[in-house]
């Protein structure tokens, strides 16, 4: 597996593994296999059981079409939902345990899904999935076209790493946390806001850690009234560690 370098807005590289080739096609065959049990469900259920074919015969063929669409939507529309639920999987990724995400390194937003979603027109329906094979196979991030024109990429989550390298940071069981506003933040953003803080104290840098505190400041309303940043941002990784470990 190729390592997966996503550079952050505060400059600071973050390293993932990017998922294999195999790990993406063995998530798309476990989506296939779900959008195939939901059409041959829709089928029984509708058109053999209950024998709705039979109404809609009578209707003209615009609305039969319409009626069509209605059921097999949920097909179509399968791993952009999902995606834009789950923030970057479907059932097939989340059992794979891998995800989207953008090179930047933040959350992929729903025009980013949107992108990748129409780009499977190229990628795998018109191709039977030979256009998406061989840009991943030829790609060291294993970007499908809709990755590449999104800006995002894959990542798998089994990687075994320390808790030096994840959100977690170490709390005593007498900790009293002073922040309940950190839960607005999501597991992506505590792991951006520790790689960052990581990097910058040990290089000092305390212009990138004053920007870090302003965002986290302005997305969680937190104000930073302890004075000393590093101290700051420490106490919102501990905090969040706190609120978020029983979850």
């Amino acid at each position: 597996m190729s390592q997966l370098a996503i550079n952050t807005t505060q400059n600071v590289t973050i390293s993932f593994t990017a998922a294999s080739v195999g790990e993406r096609i063995g998530a798309y065959l476990i989506d296939l296999l779900i959008k195939i049990a939901y059409g041959i469900t829709v089928f029984y259920i509708f058109f053999y059981y209950l024998n709705l074919n039979l109404l809609i015969n009578q209707l003209d063929r615009w609305s039969q079409m319409a009626i069509y669409m209605l059921f097999y939507l949920p097909i179509v529309v399968y791993s952009l939902v999902l995606e834009l639920v789950f923030e970057g999987q479907t059932f097939g990724k989340k059992l794979l345990k891998i995800r989207v995400v953008k090179l930047d390194g933040y959350q992929a937003s729903f025009g980013d899904y949107l992108i990748r979603w129409l780009f499977r027109v190229i990628d795998i329906s018109i191709s039977s999935g030979i256009v998406g094979l061989i840009a991943m196979v030829v790609n060291k991030n294993t970007q499908r076209l809709g990755d590449i024109s999104a800006g995002t990429a894959v990542i798998t989550l089994k990687s075994k790493i320390s808790i030096n390298s994840t959100i977690l940071e170490e709390i005593e069981d007498v900790y009293q946390p002073r922040f309940p506003l950190v839960i607005k933040l999501s597991d992506n953003d505590v792991r951006i806001i520790k790689e960052t803080f990581t990097t910058a104290a040990k290089t000092s840098d305390f212009v990138v850690l004053n920007k870090l505190t302003a965002k986290i400041e302005e997305v969680t309303g937190i104000k930073n009234e302890m004075g000393n940043t590093r101290e700051f941002i420490q106490t919102i990784l501990k905090d969040y560690n706190y609120y978020t470990r029983n979850m």
